[in-house]
């Protein structure tokens, strides 16, 4: 009797094990997916930081265009509703998330979420290498926290606009530029700026 007490308290101890290291499993498999996907943002602003008017853009540069094309196709892109609507239209060879807080709000050819949290809960889960945040200035200001390196493109004017990149902290450092001069297509120089974002141990 006393055995057979011993020998289930065993196959007891060994199913909570068992049960444990399941749990652990899939905890770690979470971890390592948010470890392996990049978060970047991509934006582009001017020296007063302005990025957008009426829900367009200020300038039409072709190759900041190619550029973004680029740098996101074959990746998911998180947007807010009105970036998605001054688009107009999914954008090939990605996949389109649009954030928007109207529960009603449907899409052809995009996810709809309705929150940041659940737009890269996503592409977690579809094993994102590198998730692209695209606009606008809501959106950009939430995830900024949570991102992992910058795509800028400086645009070297003042503008006036209605919609804004947030200042960035003392975190971010620039690791590379390059240069671009105007000319008959491009209306203003501008610089393709890459960040990451470094914290300090002390």
């Amino acid at each position: 009797m006393k055995d057979d007490i011993v020998i289930e308290q065993y196959h007891l101890f060994f199913v909570l094990i068992f049960i444990l290291n399941d749990k652990v499993r899939v905890i770690l498999k979470d971890f390592q997916l948010f470890l392996s996907m990049k978060i970047s943002l991509i934006v582009a602003k001017s020296r007063n930081n302005a990025i957008g008017r009426n829900n367009q853009l200020l300038w039409h540069l072709p190759k900041d265009l190619k550029h973004f094309k680029k740098l996101t196709s074959g990746h998911h892109i998180i947007m807010g509703r009105k970036t998605y609507e001054s688009i107009g239209r999914p954008l090939p060879n990605r996949v389109s998330i649009v954030i928007t807080r109207n529960l009603e709000y449907q899409l052809e050819g995009c996810l709809v979420v309705n929150s940041p949290q659940e737009a890269l809960q996503i592409a977690k889960q579809n094993t994102e290498n590198e998730l692209f945040i695209i606009g606008g200035e809501e959106i950009y200001r939430i995830l900024l926290p949570h991102t992992h390196r910058l795509y800028i493109t400086e645009v070297h004017t003042e503008i006036d606009g209605d919609a804004f990149f947030p200042q960035l902290s003392d975190d971010w450092r620039e690791i590379k530029r390059q240069a671009h001069l105007a000319d008959e297509k491009h209306h203003f120089d501008f610089d393709f700026v890459v960040y990451e974002k470094f914290t300090s141990l002390s």
